[in-house]
């Protein structure tokens, strides 16, 4: 890994689990590790349910945009975290991946996204304990 770890997380539509876990990831571990984030086949904005979640949380995801998975982001990546993108998401030799398996909150509203959002927050917090061990 470089000086700094960097995290890409990937769904298929880069407008909720993926874009939720990079607020999170970017807010929580305060620029220690670089966090990218894409969809195999993006939307054109971020689900307004999760943008709302999120504030909730005072991370504001809003102006954020849903970008294309593509190789190269994949290689810069030393962890690769899929959130329901199947086979779509490529694989490369030597990359940690993890798969999140999470409730898609696609047409949900606030209330059924909140849920999805705590168990992400779990899951980043573990995360940056794996890769920010305390020194």
């Amino acid at each position: 890994m470089t000086s700094r770890p960097s995290v890409l997380f990937v769904c298929v539509h880069n407008a909720g689990r993926s874009q939720m876990a990079a607020g999170y990831l970017t807010a929580l571990a305060g620029g220690a590790i670089d966090v990218l984030s894409a969809g195999s086949e993006p939307k054109d904005q971020i689900n307004p349910a999760a943008v709302a979640a999120m504030a909730e949380e005072g991370i504001d995801i809003s102006a954020n945009v849903p970008k294309i998975l593509t190789t190269d982001a994949v290689r810069e990546s030393d962890v690769v975290i899929t959130m329901g993108c199947g086979d779509t998401c490529p694989i490369f030799p030597g990359k940690r991946y993890e798969d999140w398996e999470l409730d898609d909150p696609a047409g949900q509203g606030v209330d059924a996204v909140r849920p999805i959002r705590d168990e992400i927050r779990a899951r980043i917090e573990v995360l940056i304990s794996e890769l920010l061990p305390a020194s």
